[in-house]
Parts: structure tokens; sequence; C-alpha cells
């Protein structure tokens, strides 16, 4: 296909970029590799704090839109993510900022890029059918270094892996930080991971989560918890030794006695809405 010269010297400059990236001393390699993303989140993403330290959060897909460097940001983003080689990622903390990032940026793009009969989806469900409704999740469409994945394969194959796991890095609190685009999952940064922060947001994003009703809520004796206790209950067992001990280790210490207290574990019904403003309001408003 004809490029033209413009776009050929472009590209071949982000690729330059790309490929020293390794090699740069001292940088930030996911920072850099992320840039254009960055950008959309900041632009884009609106965070709000709850009573008792809780956050949720929400991102204007209409605005994105509407918005004239999208469609390049996007496109020079999956660029960046195919021509990138992860393996030179050699460090637990740049890994992980690395993948998660990929994850969330790739459930963005895939619902800004992919409008059904010409109007955004309200849920990431649209994307699938009667008996799979998760279709999104499990569909080989996100290339990174030349390769394609699936969104469930990045959060449960690479992120906790079985390569992940025999490095050490894996980490049960990948599951409150990749966002699912719905009203139900933990929130969506307005900025990326990076090396240096992502051992912060992880434990933040998983403390705050569990702050709100979306993820945990007590009545009575009974403990209420987010479905993702339920729908990867191994992987917290294997992280804390059991999905109690892992809300000691990462839930607020004022919500410990309260948890402690109840007899029972029930799940709350995931809200697959998606985490537009509009969705997110009747929560901010509580």
């Amino acid at each position: 296909m004809f490029m033209p010269v413009r776009d050929r010297l472009q590209a071949g400059l982000i690729a330059f970029t790309i490929l020293a990236l390794p090699a740069a001393a001292g940088a930030d390699v996911v920072e850099e590799i992320y840039q254009p993303y960055a950008d959309l989140l900041a632009e884009f993403v609106s965070e709000h704090d709850l009573p008792n330290d809780g956050l949720v959060t929400s991102f204007d897909y209409r605005a994105a839109l509407e918005h004239a460097e999208t469609s390049g940001r996007l496109s020079e983003q999956r660029q960046r993510l195919a021509e990138f080689d992860p393996d030179v990622l050699t460090d637990r903390d740049s890994a992980n900022a690395f993948w998660l990032n990929a994850y969330n940026f790739f459930m963005i793009a895939h619902i800004l890029e992919n409008p059904r009969r010409g109007e955004l989806v309200s849920s990431v469900r649209d994307y699938g059918h009667l008996f799979n409704p998760y279709r999104v999740f499990r569909r080989d469409l996100f290339d990174v270094g030349g390769r394609k994945h699936s969104l469930s394969e990045i959060e449960l194959d690479i992120l906790l892996g079985s390569q992940f796991r025999k490095r050490g890095w894996k980490d049960a609190r990948v599951h409150f930080t990749v966002n699912c685009a719905s009203v139900g999952c933990p929130p969506l940064r307005a900025e990326i991971f990076t090396a240096d922060n992502v051992e912060h947001l992880m434990a933040e994003n998983t403390r705050r989560s569990l702050n709100t009703p979306l993820h945990l809520r007590i009545e009575n004796d009974v403990l209420y918890l987010s479905s993702l206790f339920d729908w990867y209950e191994d992987d917290y067992v294997e992280h804390s030794g059991s999905v109690r001990e892992f809300l000691n280790d990462y839930a607020d210490p004022d919500l410990q006695p309260a948890i402690e207290a109840t007899e029972r574990i029930r799940y709350i019904d995931y809200d697959w809405d998606l985490n537009s403003p509009e969705n997110m309001q009747p929560l901010i408003e509580q």
C-alpha cells in the first residue's frame, strides 16, 4: 500500500525511537512507550473521591471521539506497541507497568474504534452475543511486538501466568488495576503505570476500590465482595492464603474490625455498563 513520504518518515522516526529506548540510560522505557496513551488518560479520565477515601473514575468516550487528536493518538500508540519487544523488560515493576497499560489502552481503543451501528456501545458485552457475551476479552486483536494477544491472555496468561509466577512477579492486585471499561471495574487512573509508580498505584487502587460499595460492603454479619473475588479466588488464595487474608493485607485498616466480625461472604452483581461519566454519576452523588 502506498504511504506518502511524510508518513513514511514519521513511521520510521517512531520505530527508531522505540528500538533505541531500552538502551537509553536512566530512561523510563514504559513512560516513553505510552506517551500517546498518557495524553488520552490525562484529557478524558475524571477521578472522583468518595467518602471514606473511596475512588471511582470515568472515561469520557464521547468527548474523546469528538477530539481532533484522538485518532492520531490511538494509531501512534498501536504502532509503538506493535514495534516494541516486551522481552527487554527484565524487572518486575517495568513489566507489570507495561502490561497493565497495554490491557487498559487496548480496552479503551477497542471501544473508541469499534462502534455498533454507528453508536458508542453501552457495554463491552455489546461486542458479544447471547451465548458468549464476553467475547471481546478472548479475541486475539491486540498487537504487541508483532504478535496478537487477547485481553484475557494479557491479564491471565501474562500478568498472572506461569512465567511471572516463576519470577516471583505474579500479583493478585492485578485484578484491581486492569480496567474492563465497566462501572463494576476498579478505577482507571488518570495517569499511566510506570516502573516508579506501579507498586504504589496497585496498592492504592486495591485499597480505595475496597472503600466503595462496588467492591465491598457489610450488612449485619454478611460481607459482600466484588465478583472479582468469586471469579479469581484462587489468585487471592495464592497471594495471601485466603480471601480474608488478602483483605487483611490490602483493605483499609479501619475496615478490619467490621470485616472480621462478618460470618458469611456473598458476591455483588457486576455492573457491566460502560464507565462513562453519566453511568458513574450516581455513585459520585451517593
